[in-house]
């Protein structure tokens, strides 16, 4: 019938919200012999082998230490702690991961004449512009370089990829020849040159 609206029940069990958990925020995070994980009021200190990482808690959210698991527990309702509940949980994976094994990206450089070298701690590229390209690392950010390509390793995932990136973007590859520098094992999307359409037209 024109002009009437459905009412939506308010009966329990009908048309409710429902309050969803993050997947990733209810499983418990295995902590490795050889990583030490401490929580001393609203801060996570993880130290390892390659280092040592820390963490504010959240509002709205605590983290328990038992039977050598690290379990986030979400104590509000808020949409902030329902949004920030699966992130920290990760976070505190990738630390931990990072301060036991560390984290790498890795770069190829392709075209005639790209080369990268390490100076010091810093990377130096030559891509085709008249004058170096230099990269001064972040604390905690290392580079190496074999055979025309970068290795950025640390134990902060977010920065190892955020400097990646940062590197990549200084020559991103082209369409056509797919010069330029791209992460390890990235498909880059051919375009066909000019010369190439015209000798396709019949």
């Amino acid at each position: 019938m024109e002009g009437k609206t459905r009412r939506r029940s308010t009966r329990p069990g009908l048309v409710t919200k429902k309050e969803y958990m993050s997947r990733i925020g209810k499983k418990p995070i295995q902590v490795p012999e050889s990583v030490k994980v401490n929580v001393k009021g609203n801060l996570v200190k993880i130290s390892g082998a390659k280092g040592e990482m820390s963490y504010k808690i959240p509002q709205g959210l605590d983290v328990e230490l038992e039977n050598g698991t690290v379990q986030v527990i979400k104590k509000s309702k808020s949409p902030l702690a329902q949004k920030l509940y699966g992130l920290f949980a990760r976070l505190l994976s990738n630390g931990i991961t990072g301060v036991e094994e560390g984290w790498e990206k890795t770069l190829a450089l392709i075209g005639t004449g790209y080369r990268a070298r390490v100076d010091g701690n810093s990377l130096v590229l030559a891509l085709g512009f008249s004058h170096p390209v230099k990269f001064d690392p972040p604390e905690g950010i290392s580079f190496s370089v074999e055979e025309n390509k970068i290795t950025v390793s640390g134990i902060d995932k977010h920065m190892v990829g955020q400097v990646a990136a940062n590197i990549r973007d200084a020559r991103p590859p082209e369409p056509y020849q797919g010069k330029g520098v791209r992460y390890e094992n990235e498909y880059v999307r051919r375009k066909a040159g000019k010369s190439a359409k015209v000798g396709a037209k019949v």
